[in-house]
């Protein structure tokens, strides 16, 4: 693939090669985004069901968050890790937001520089010998080196770590252990459980609650009960990484609480800050406090925390809160997923498998045993049908997700639905 057709000769002739399928497959140059609708440069408009990189939680330019940012870039944008008004009031939100048991804050500019912050903070309090930190099969975390030697993906440069071990995802579509779950009596669970409870050199284990970027994996709410349980009995760090589903895009502000866990350590990200740079690292006082994180500078970071980036996050989570999104999540999240069911019932030869919570959905194309290349060929051109018809998704490899902004109304859910239909319908060469 020519990854710089349909590019602007600007760009063409600068840019670097390693720009995603997705931007490479969509002939498009965006210039303007409006609530769930992003426009190109030749006027056309399009309902946005990525949400940007998923990190449209309350769609584009919201006149609310807008304001809020345009006010503060008059005041101050950056003044390293000193103390600002936007801080203070973003910290004092946080802690409304997120649960009781994680108190403290630091913040970043990009969620992989959270996840290296987090490492740190597990090695910082970790007991001699508590040398490994797990996480799970598909799982993704990240492009710097710590974030890559957590998981071997076959994309780009695979930096392995004798640091890092990697455990059984539930991914029952394509389950590690042939099994088919209920039946199962969710085996991969138990089985990270026996690897936990027989390890005595763990740290910690870093996990999505639902893993995103390998395609909506949403385990069982016993997978988690049972990890949980073995992580507690052998003092193993609980991180779970919530880049994508931090603010609400699962139907819960924090994908753990719909799971009932209390994990030690939480990053957060994509949605909670409407696309301006921004992460964070929640923790437990006894962690975030201790050990080497607490050393000066061990917290800090360049644009992490600058009043523009804060600002925007106090102004997503007013917005979240006062127009009560969450509350609407159950509704749009049903009659996008009975659509997306449908469409996988009519079409068994296009798509394997639809997964989804909240508004949070993928569509696996091919069927089993289907050449990966075939499968990826079929995703990408559901994908640049669905721009030709005025909705995009979010492509990768042979995934598509469905990720509308939380405040997308029903009628631009099945306008999506009916593009999707026809997507389907007219394939065509990429």
């Amino acid at each position: 693939m020519n990854k710089h057709q349909g590019l602007p000769a600007g760009e063409a002739d600068h840019l670097a090669h390693g720009i995603t399928d997705e931007a490479a497959l969509a002939g498009a140059v965006f210039s303007k985004g409006k609530g769930t609708k992003i426009y190109d440069t030749e006027g056309r408009a399009y309902l946005d069901f990525a949400a940007g990189i998923l990190t449209q939680s309350v769609g584009h330019s919201h006149p609310y968050v807008i304001e809020a940012v345009k006010a503060q870039l008059d005041e101050l944008t950056n003044v390293h890790d000193s103390s600002t008004p936007a801080r203070t009031e973003l910290c004092a939100k946080l802690a409304e937001f997120f649960p009781p048991h994680l108190t403290r804050f630091a913040f970043f500019s990009s969620g992989t520089e959270a996840i290296e912050a987090a490492i740190r903070a597990v090695y910082g309090v970790a007991k001699p010998g508590k040398t490994v930190i797990a996480a799970l099969s598909n799982g993704f975390h990240g492009k710097t080196q710590g974030a890559r030697s957590l998981v071997n993906w076959n994309i780009g440069h695979v930096n392995t770590s004798p640091y890092a071990r990697q455990f059984n995802s539930a991914h029952c579509f394509k389950c590690p252990l042939g099994k088919s779950y209920p039946s199962c009596e969710v085996a991969c669970a138990e089985d990270v459980a026996q690897h936990i409870r027989e390890s005595g050199d763990l740290a910690a284990l870093v996990f999505e609650p639902i893993q995103t970027a390998a395609g909506v994996i949403v385990p069982p709410k016993k997978y988690w009960r049972i990890i949980e349980q073995a992580c507690r009995e052998k003092g193993v760090l609980m991180v779970a990484d919530e880049i994508v589903s931090a603010g609400g895009r699962t139907g819960t502000f924090l994908a753990s609480e719909y799971y009932g866990l209390e994990p030690d350590l939480v990053t957060a990200a994509k949605g909670l800050s409407s696309g301006i740079p921004f992460s964070l690292l929640a923790g437990r006082e006894e962690i975030m406090n201790s050990g080497y994180f607490k050393s000066p500078g061990a917290s800090s970071s360049t644009f992490g925390g600058n009043p523009v980036s804060c600002k925007a996050v106090s102004a997503t989570l007013d917005v979240i809160r006062d127009e009560k999104l969450l509350v609407g999540i159950p509704e749009r999240s049903q009659h996008l997923g009975e659509g997306l069911l449908y469409l996988r019932d009519k079409f068994p030869d296009q798509i394997g498998d639809v997964r989804g919570i909240g508004l949070l959905f993928a569509i696996e194309f091919g069927p089993k045993g289907e050449a990966r290349t075939d499968r990826q060929r079929r995703a990408e051109v559901f994908y640049q049908n669905c721009l030709s018809l005025g909705v995009r998704v979010g492509l990768g490899g042979e995934i598509v997700r469905i990720a509308p902004p939380l405040n997308v109304s029903l009628d631009h859910i099945s306008v999506a639905l009916e593009a999707f239909a026809e997507a389907l319908l007219q394939p065509r060469s990429v």
